[in-house]
């Protein structure tokens, strides 16, 4: 089944206030929206009718006894049953407008962040983001749609006042005097419970980032003993939700029972005012009754119009929290006009400067260049810069200066997406899904047959071990790939990239959880597979950097020699270094 796209987006002036930045969202589904108001609409007009047919039968069926009893009840009964039909018709429309509105608002949400470049996942919480794309989505919708219809609920106040009038113009003024009193309120309410509001969201997706975290780094809590550690977060973390919610429920406990009750108020008035009119005659016993029933029909409408205040503001304070993630531009983006080129893998660095979004500097004018078909190996301790190179390659982030260039074209000026294709990269920590292996494998290139997928594992030293696998290729990983140990994830990980067979291709430390002998047998796979292909490979192990033509040595981000391995360590002593640093690493305890 296709994604169907958002009919409409979130109107980009941050200008605007939030309701009106969502306005071309609720107008790209008003047919719908509309139809449910006015069947809504329709069903209050009917049901205003009954007091009314009440009263005229009492009047003149019970007191007058000039009609027949019978004709109004089965009128009622027939009003009550269109009423029921209406309002079923309403609720169904409303619902698929809530649900066709948060289809497309959790649409709007994701397509964006998945435009973002990485800096921005680099600073900000996984909790925050499910939060904000889930309970604060939800808590937009709910007003976005039920909203309107709360409000033409609420104009059964106008029609049954409009009726009270054509009635008795004194009793229905007193029937309504309340009703100012209960708008007054309701915007002191308002006000009160927006600060509230804003820090539940705050704090449930606080919440949200704590549990996450506990999840995802189970094992490491697990393996320090940290579950007591874990919990008082949690439990701390709970407790200020508890106390911003009961800080809410005050709010709540005390403006509640004001706006409940003053439409009783409202019916005591009448039954006072109208019990004197009737004993003067000025009025008869079947409008005393039908004003009750207006009173008391009035008291629903006011009461979900205290909880559409506070929809309001939960609403207000979430779409603000939306609006921060759609308000964040991404500076990695397709330019006016993207080529859409087929690459040879001619890299060159030119003066390459970079600092990660937390200042940290990386890459410190480095200049380089890789021939197409040429592999090369980069060396250097830790945070010399070397995975950085190939980050920047694949426009994970944008130079800071300089330039970074594939067949003479600056890769600021490519499709992102012909980039990436053409652009394989394996990190030292593989991403696996939960799915099959075969899928995982598969993930770049997801129309490949099982000989496809089979022959990339067998490149990559993996089909051995999935064929040893209770279901084989079809064997569901566990989530991270965690069901699977830190070598054969790697193994899967390059089988993945060689199966979409692109021209560059990056290996950032990816065979370094990968037993030695095993290690032998895929570089053997590997220089097959490498030959004509441009392959930048971050190392450690001399096995690996066998596999380059040439090697690249950086430190404090800058290339400081440059030369085979043989040169290098005939004449560079600081590579020396780092091989014996790297070697001693691995070597046994």
């Amino acid at each position: 089944m296709s994604r169907r796209a958002p009919r409409a987006s979130i109107d980009p002036d941050v200008r605007l206030g939030w309701l009106r930045r969502a306005l071309p969202l609720v107008k790209a589904h008003r047919v719908l929206l509309i139809t449910s108001l006015t069947l809504s609409f329709a069903g209050l007009i009917v049901q205003v009718q009954i007091p009314n047919l009440v009263r005229i039968g009492i009047d003149e069926a019970i007191v007058d006894k000039t009609a027949q009893l019978g004709t109004y009840v089965w009128w009622i009964v027939g009003l009550a049953l269109l009423q029921g039909l209406i309002n079923f018709l309403a609720r169904l429309y409303l619902l698929r407008t809530a649900y066709e509105l948060e289809y497309d608002l959790r649409n709007i949400v994701y397509s964006h962040l998945a435009r973002l470049p990485f800096g921005f996942y680099d600073r900000v919480q996984t909790g925050e983001l499910m939060s904000r794309s889930g309970s604060d989505i939800r808590a937009v919708q709910m007003y976005l749609s039920f909203g309107p219809s709360i409000l033409v609920q609420c104009l059964i106040a106008v029609v049954a006042f409009g009726l009270m009038l054509s009635i008795n113009v004194p009793l229905a003024i007193v029937a309504m005097i309340t009703m100012p009193v209960i708008g007054l309120l309701g915007v002191s309410m308002r006000k009160a419970i927006f600060p509230v509001s804003w820090m539940i969201q705050a704090r449930l997706a606080h919440l949200a980032t704590v549990v996450d975290e506990n999840i995802q780094g189970v094992r490491i809590v697990k393996a320090f003993a940290a579950e007591g550690r874990q919990l008082r977060q949690l439990a701390e973390s709970a407790d200020r939700i508890r106390w911003a919610y009961l800080q809410d429920a005050r709010i709540r406990s005390r403006w509640n029972p004001l706006l409940d009750n003053l439409p009783r108020l409202g019916l005591a008035l009448v039954l006072m005012v109208g019990g004197y009119m009737v004993i003067e005659g000025s009025t008869t016993v079947g409008t005393i009754v039908a004003f009750n029933s207006y009173v008391l029909m009035l008291q629903p409408p006011f009461r979900l119009l205290g909880m559409m205040i506070m929809m309001g503001q939960r609403a207000s304070a979430s779409a603000r929290r939306i609006y921060d993630i759609l308000d964040t531009p991404s500076d990695v983006v397709d330019g006016p006009d993207p080529l859409d080129v087929p690459l040879r893998g001619d890299i060159a660095f030119t003066d390459v400067r970079f600092a990660y979004p937390n200042g940290t500097v990386a890459l410190d004018g480095v200049t380089l260049r890789v021939r197409p078909g040429e592999t090369v190996a980069v060396v250097g301790g830790t945070g010399s810069g070397k995975s950085t190179l190939g980050r920047l390659l694949a426009r994970f982030y944008d130079v800071t200066g300089g330039r970074v260039t594939l067949d003479g074209h600056d890769v600021r000026t490519l499709a992102l997406s012909s980039l990436r294709q053409q652009v394989g990269i394996v990190p030292d920590e593989p991403f696996l899904f939960s799915m099959s292996i075969h899928d995982n494998i598969a993930y770049g290139k997801p129309d490949a047959t099982r000989v496809e997928v089979a022959a990339a594992a067998v490149a990559a030293g993996a089909d051995e071990f999935i064929r040893e696998l209770p279901d084989g290729y079809d064997t569901v990983v566990g989530e991270r790939g965690y069901t699977l140990s830190g070598g054969q994830r790697q193994r899967v990980a390059i089988a993945r990239a060689l199966l979409v067979n692109p021209p560059v291709l990056v290996l950032d430390d990816a065979t370094s959880a990968i037993d030695v002998t095993v290690e032998q047998r895929i570089h053997t796979s590997l220089r097959e597979q490498m030959r004509g292909r441009t392959t930048l490979i971050v190392a450690h192990r001399l096995s690996t950097i066998g596999l380059a033509d040439r090697v690249v040595l950086m430190e404090a981000g800058r290339v400081i020699a440059d030369g085979t391995h043989a040169s290098l360590l005939e004449s560079e002593p600081r590579y020396a270094q780092v091989l014996a640093a790297s070697t001693s690493l691995e070597a046994p305890a």
